[in-house]
Order: C-alpha cells, then structure tokens, then sequence
C-alpha cells in the first residue's frame, strides 16, 4: 500500500532518527530493557495461561470419565446423562458473545482470573451431593451384609423374612421416599457444569488475544502452540485421575470399606467420582490466581509500538495523532457494524465454507457422541471396569489423538500442501478412519447368559417379553420381586438376577464370600452338575479379552487416522474466506459447532443407547432407575451404527466441498499446488482470498479440540 510524500514527512517528523552518538546508544540501551520487561511479562502469562488450559481440559475429561459413575449415583438413564454433559456448552454459550466483546476493553487478566474461580466453583458443586444425599445403597440380599443367621433367599413364607427382602411395606417406602429426595441433586451436576461452562467461556478469546497483542510477532505463533500442547496433556491426566477414582469406593472415608459386598466389576459400583472434582477444582482455583497480580497491558514490543493493532495493519494505516486514532475506531466500529449482515450474506455464500460446515458439523456429532458414551461402551461390552476403561483411554486413546493432530500440520508444512490438497487429506483422513470403525462390529463380545434375559432357565433363547422371562417353574414358589438386580453367578456359568429367582433355598458365609445352596433354578439348566452359586455376575466368554484387546489396537489407529484431517480442515477454512472475514467466520464455525452438534449429540447418542437396556433398575419410591444389563449385540451396532451413519454423511459433503474447489480452481492453480506453492479457493476472487503465510500460523488453531479428545 502506497504512502503519500506529505504522510511519510510527517511521520518521519514524529519519529525523529538521530544519527548514531550517545543518546543513540542510551536508546538502544531503554530498548533492551523494554524488551527485557516485555518478554518476562507475556512469559509469566503464557505459564499462567498454559496451567489454565491444563487445568479446564483436565476437569473437562474428568466428566467424561464419570459419565457411568454419575449415571448409578443418582440411579438416572444415559439420556439424562447427556443433558448434563450438554450444560457445559450451554453455559459458554451464555455468555460467549459479551465476554468476546466487553472483555477486551476491560482488565483481560483479572476477568481470566475471575473465570477461574467460576470454572471451581461449578467443579467443586457437582462434588457437593455426594456430601447431602447419604450413603450408597445397593441391592443386595440380606444375609449377603452382615448376617450370621442363614436366611432363605426363596421367600416361601413372607411372615418370616425381612421386610428388606420383600417388597417394602408402605411405611418403609415412605421412608426410604424420604431419604431418596436427594436423587433429584443430579441437577446441582448440571448447574455446576453449566457454572463451568460460563467460567471457562473467558479463557480463550481473552487468553489468546492477550499473547497476540503483547508477544513479539515472530513469537506469537510458537507461544499459542505451547498452550494447545498443554491444554492436550490435560485430558491424559483427567482420565488417569478418573482411573484412579474409581477404583475408591464412592462412600470412603464415611463406611466400613469390609462391609461392602460389591466389588468394581459389578455394574452396582460406584467409584470416589466426586474426590476428583474437588482436586480438579482446587487446581482451577491455583491457576487462576496469577492473574490477579498480573497487568492489564504489558509493554509493547518495539515493532507493535507505533500501533494499537497489529504489525501487519501498521504497515497501512498511519496515526496522525491521539483524535484522529479515536475518531478513526469510532467509524470503523460503525463500518463493522454496518457491515455484519452483508459480510454474514459473504460468508454463507461461499460455497467451500458453508458445505465444509455442514461436514464438520455432522463429523462433531459423530465424535462427540462416541468419545462421550466410550467408556460406557467399552464396560458394558466387554465386562471391562471403569478403573480400567478410563486407564487405557487416557494412556492410549488421547496421545493417539494428539499424535494425529501434529501429524497433520507437518504434513501440510513438509509437503507444502495447497488448498486442494488439504481438502483432500481432510477427505481421506475421514474416509479411512470411518472405514477402520466399520471393522470394530465384527469385535464385539455375546451377551451374557443371564437366566430369563439372555438365555431361558432351561438353556435356551428366552421369550420376547423379558419381564416375564424372569419367572420359571423352578422358582415359582418363591415370593421373589422382578424389580431386584442383585445377582448371583451359578456353577453352570449362568447369571441370575437374584438368589430368590435362581431358587436357592439356603445360604452360607457373608459379605463377598456368600454361598447359596440347593438352587433349584441352577439345577434344571441342562448343562448343570451342582445347585451352588456365589455372589456377583458370572465373567464373560473366553473370547472376551481377545476381542477387547483387538478393540483397542484399531480404536487407537482410528483414532489417531480422523485426528490427522483435523488440521487441514481447519487451514481450509482459512484459505478460503476473505482476510478480513477470517475472525468472524471462526467464530460462526465455533458457534455451530457448540450448538448443533455439542448440545444435542450427548443426548441423542443417550436415548439411543437407553434403548439397548434389558433390565433397568428400580427406585426405591418407584419409577425406572439407571441400566442394570445391556443387549451386547444392539448396544454394539447402536452406538456404532449412529456413530458410523453420522461420519458417512459427513464423508458426503467433504466430497461436495472437494467436487467445488476442483470446479472452481483452474488448471493452472493445481500445478502450482503440486509445485508446492499455495493453491487458492478460485480464480475469481485471488486476491481477497490471499493469507499471509505468517498469519496463517498464529491462526492455525483448532477450537476446543483439546475437549473433543
């Protein structure tokens, strides 16, 4: 941009270049120890703001790694589990758009700061009723607690068991209605995830645009890459916190751990799910209090001084003096104004955006679906417990997902990929991952044989109506309630939903170490020998742990397969958009995807699934509580089905975005691609759609993928 004779006097005069003596050096001297001060301040704000990104990816992953525990907690369905995974987006959205604006004009650091209290307060209310509602209870037979006396778990004669054993009188139902008002304390989880939600909104725009301003250009880049690096070890370290958790049994430190009879392989266990909220939300409180000592502005490096915005703007437009500059924001802030409709109508008439949206969309749908609802998929399909799960998400799947995102961006860097090049990395990517999922329906694990669900009492396919599956004539004599799940695993290899049902007629030992006798149940199964069962469900096939160990070999490379189109999907964007249409086009993309695929995909992936469930739970006051046994084969090709159409349909419009750029690009455009110099989005508007290469990286930057892990 060309600078008139009478603009470059006066600039010149207002800047006025000494020859080299004294003062000179005295300059250079001042210089350095701004330069000095200036770099020390925005790297005390890169740790502060690198711990902040570690610390909300860290609570972020923790809830997906307590989606099961919560769901048993407060006895809910996986639908319900859903909405509350959903808040979060909720409460960012609340807010995002007065943050975005306001905030910039205010003490950035201090409303970081701010946000972080928030972001702990929400963490450390989802942990609070664990303290409010009372102890855990789970089902089980009396004689299984702490009983010395041997008790019949078929209950011939109501007038000599246990009202525990029966169906509860009246009296005893209201009184457990009583103490089971605190099962409505899910949504104090939800409104503390939603509190987290609106305490984290903050942290990114002002976050970033901070480093922006005040880092030395050339260094801007390197430094947001630092803080996406961390904000990936956070997940890691939030499901290895949830692995940890959930091995503690959820009342410890308040019962006596030897009298629980449960152990973490039963689908009754609930883990310490609330201790790792209240680490995760003194860790939000420790990082945000840097930045209440930290300055609203920090010196400008010598290349950004003679500007408020940024170097490359400086390279046109020239200050004349303080009213100029305020009367210059003022009309660019009605310019922009005037501006948002048509630039909105340039946007959703680029043909490359608005279809490379609609894909991303519908890919988020499918990922986020599928990484939420994980670690239930992988207990109930292969008998795995949460400890476990949680473990070998965090140490296999999420490095699997970060490796894949650099991966990505040094493809496009060594190979120097164009515009058509990053569509169709973008497109492969996507193609081969979904195709690698496909392959994951043949490792799947049978049902197990449970007496009256999955299997009849004589050995065979049970009848169409479970519910009255569960009744035979070998425990027909029994007085015995369908709504129980207490199981017992025979010696025929057969679960039954409970002692009663199996038929038992005797009982020995307690606790763990329970042994049922004479079960009339067991001993009509063709395959029987003997009438004993023990407490707690039988194992599943040997087959099992072979085709879960398969599971996670291709679950890994799949993963790491759609991480590496991440990057060029993103730069796609990018390239194909006006320059001055760049910002407002990733935040339109980070709006959709929050509410079209952030909200609803929980939810819907959770109904989906509710639909695979046999036997459900019952509340003590009536009413259905959470999934006690899943169908293995329909939860399988639910949850990968849904997961598998979504990606499919998405696969289409990557097509349709690749189909466009080829129309629009000419011949001569994919030479220089394949030369190795940088295709563009058409011929016709070359120039618009030009980005600086230096831009380009500092903006390089995947919204909350640290979170979609």
């Amino acid at each position: 941009m060309e600078i008139s004779s009478k603009e470059n006097t006066h600039f010149f005069s207002n800047n006025t270049i000494l020859p080299v003596d004294r003062s000179s050096f005295k300059s250079e001297s001042s210089t350095s120890k701004g330069k000095q001060s200036c770099c020390g301040g925005i790297k005390i704000f890169l740790g502060a703001l690198s711990f902040v990104y570690f610390a909300k990816a860290l609570s972020g992953s923790y809830l997906k790694s307590t989606i099961t525990q919560i769901e048993r907690r407060f006895d809910i369905p996986s639908s319900l589990v859903g909405v509350i995974d959903g808040s979060f987006e909720i409460g960012n959205l609340l807010i995002i758009i007065l943050v975005s604006y306001f905030g910039a004009k205010l003490h950035r650091p201090r409303i970081i700061g701010a946000g972080c209290l928030i972001m702990s307060a929400g963490t450390f209310l989802i942990a609070m009723p664990q303290f409010f509602m009372g102890r855990y209870r789970y089902e089980r037979f009396p004689s299984t607690i702490n009983s010395t006396v041997s008790i019949s778990p078929c209950l011939q004669d109501k007038s000599q068991t246990p009202l525990s054993a029966l169906e509860k009188s009246q009296a005893k139902i209201n009184a457990g209605c009583e103490k089971e008002a605190g099962s409505s304390m899910w949504i104090y989880v939800l409104l503390g995830n939603l509190l987290r939600g609106i305490g984290e909104t903050p942290i990114q725009p002002l976050g970033i645009t901070y480093i922006d301003d005040y880092a030395i250009e050339e260094n801007a880049a390197l430094y947001i890459g630092c803080v996406q690096t961390v904000a990936i070890i956070g997940p890691i370290f939030g499901f290895l916190l949830g692995s940890l958790c959930a091995k503690l049994y959820v009342d410890i430190g308040f019962v006596d751990l030897d009298s629980v009879t449960i152990s973490p392989k039963d689908v009754q266990w609930v883990g310490a799910w609330w201790l790792g909220y209240l680490i995760a939300g003194v860790i939000s409180v420790l990082a945000g209090i840097p930045f209440w000592f930290l300055p609203k502005h920090l010196p400008k490096p010598e290349s950004r001084k003679d500007s408020s915005t940024s170097s490359e703007q400086s390279k046109f437009i020239i200050e004349e003096n303080k009213d100029q500059r305020t009367s210059y924001q003022q009309q660019a802030k009605l310019a922009e104004m005037a501006k948002f409709l048509p630039s909105l109508k340039n946007l959703f008439g680029n043909p490359v955006y608005i279809l490379y949206l609609c894909a991303s969309i519908i890919q988020f749908n499918s990922l986020i679906g599928m990484v939420t609802y994980k670690p239930k998929y992988i207990e109930q399909q292969y008998g795995q417990t949460s400890s476990k799960t949680n473990f070998v998400i965090g140490l296999i799947n999420i490095p699997a997902v970060a490796f894949g995102i650099f991966s990505g961006g040094l493809i496009m860097k060594k190979f120097r990929i164009g515009v058509l090049g990053a569509a169709k990395l973008s497109l492969g990517s996507s193609f081969f991952g979904y195709l690698l999922l496909l392959s994951l329906f043949a490792m799947g694990c049978e049902n197990s044989d449970v007496a009256g669900l999955t299997v009849s009492y004589h050995g065979t396919k049970p009848m169409t109506d479970y519910e009255q599956a569960l009744f035979s004539e070998c425990n027909s004599g029994c007085s015995c309630s369908k709504n129980d799940w207490d199981p017992i695993c025979g010696e025929n290899g057969v679960t039954y939903v409970s002692a009663c049902l199996a038929g038992c007629q005797a009982s020995n030992g307690s606790g763990k170490n329970t042994v049922f006798f004479n079960c009339s149940c067991v001993g009509t199964f063709e395959s029987s020998q003997s009438s004993s069962a023990v407490v707690g469900p039988c194992q599943k096939g040997n087959e099992c742990p072979k085709m879960f160990l398969y599971f996670l070999v291709i679950s890994v490379i799949t993963s790491y397969t759609l991480s590496v189109g991440g990057t060029p999907g993103y730069i796609l964007i990018l390239r194909c958009i006006k320059p001055h249409l760049k910002s407002f086009a990733l935040g339109i993309y980070t709006l959709a995807i929050r509410v079209l695929a952030g909200i609803p995909a929980p939810v819907y992936f959770g109904v989906a699934i509710d639909t695979t469930c046999l036997k459900w739970g019952s509340k003590r006051c009536g009413g259905r509580g959470a999934c006690r046994l899943y169908d293995s084969s329909a939860l399988r090709y639910v949850y990968l089905g849904l997961t598998l159409v979504l990606g499919t349909v998405s696969i289409f419009f990557s097509v349709a975005v690749l189909w466009v750029l080829r129309k629009r690009s000419s011949p001569q455009d994919e030479t220089l691609s394949a030369n190795g110099e940088r295709g563009t989005c058409g011929t016709k508007s070359r120039k618009d759609n030009f980005v600086n290469s230096d831009q380009l990286i500092q903006s390089t930057y995947w919204p909350e993928k640290e979170t979609r892990l």
